[in-house]
């Protein structure tokens, strides 16, 4: 039975993949007391023992605005912990699964990011989590680098769950209509890994990621602005009944200032993963949808 070893286990997608990958082989989702960023040796002695032959890292420092007074934990985990995984993952000769973020890149323009266009990081959050592609690169293991948007879902803090609460709590929800990305489930982005890890899994000796080695960008389908988003949220919400919100008000970013400046362009262009493993995730509407439970 393959092992895989996920790093992680309370975060949005390392909840979901809890779900996803158990039919694939022998999972182990190892929090802070297993895989303790702060703790190398205690890292090594995990991957020693459990001898996986696959580690997803879906661990991060997500905290966007607090890692511009927090830079050095931003890194431990979003640079030095990846950099240590990506080591290991050389030694053991294993392939690396490891999730990045459309904060890489500026935000300018209109079209979507793709791959291979120049990033240019904002903050901290931003910067660190590019600087830990750069480290997975530099350790030359197989690897896949799937770069999502806007996540959301049932687990963790976001901004689904925000919206839901907040809708209940005030008449009037004032949201950015000047930012613009694509809303991801979770759950998707776990769904489509587990595919991928499924079919590689098939080939010996990793073959199948060394060979599709990359950076891949992986959110849903479609667009909106954050204002858009908050709108569906609370139209369709399956607790309307409890709101207090009487309406959704679209402001300029320079109404809601953050520590961190956010991109305004977060769109991913998603047509190199299709191409390369045929996936594609439904439209951002529709994802909402199955979460809330209308689909």
């Amino acid at each position: 039975m393959k092992r895989i070893l996920v790093v992680g286990r309370n975060g949005q997608v390392a909840s979901e993949l809890a779900r996803t990958l158990p039919t694939l082989g022998e999972v182990l989702c190892a929090g802070r007391e297993l895989a303790d960023a702060t703790q190398p040796a205690k890292v090594r002695a995990l991957v020693q023992d459990f001898r996986p032959q696959l580690i997803i890292n879906a661990s991060a420092y997500t905290a966007v605005d607090k890692a511009e007074s927090e830079p050095e934990a931003a890194q431990a985990l979003n640079v030095d912990a990846v950099a240590l995984l990506a080591e290991l993952a050389k030694g053991a000769g294993i392939p690396l699964i490891h999730y990045s973020t459309d904060y890489v890149f500026d935000g300018g323009g209109t079209a979507p990011w793709r791959e291979t266009d120049a990033t240019g990081p904002q903050g901290v959050y931003a910067r660190t989590k590019l600087e830990g592609e750069k480290a997975i690169q530099a350790a030359g293991c197989a690897y896949f680098i799937f770069r999502t948007a806007w996540v959301y879902g049932h687990f963790g803090a976001n901004f689904y769950k925000t919206m839901c609460r907040l809708a209940r709590e005030r008449e009037e929800l004032r949201v950015v209509g000047d930012q613009v990305g694509s809303p991801t489930w979770s759950y998707m982005i776990a769904l489509a890994t587990s595919q991928i890890v499924a079919e590689s899994l098939q080939s010996p000796d990793s073959e199948f990621i060394r060979e599709r080695s990359g950076i891949y960008h992986l959110s849903a389908a479609g667009s909106c602005s954050w204002f858009d988003f908050a709108k569906e949220i609370v139209r369709n919400d399956p607790r309307a009944s409890e709101h207090k919100c009487k309406t959704v008000t679209c402001i300029p970013s320079s109404d809601y200032p953050t520590p961190a400046k956010r991109p305004a362009n977060s769109i991913l262009s998603n047509e190199k993963c299709y191409e390369t493993f045929g996936i594609r995730l439904p439209d951002w509407k529709h994802q909402l949808a199955m979460v809330q439970g209308s689909i």
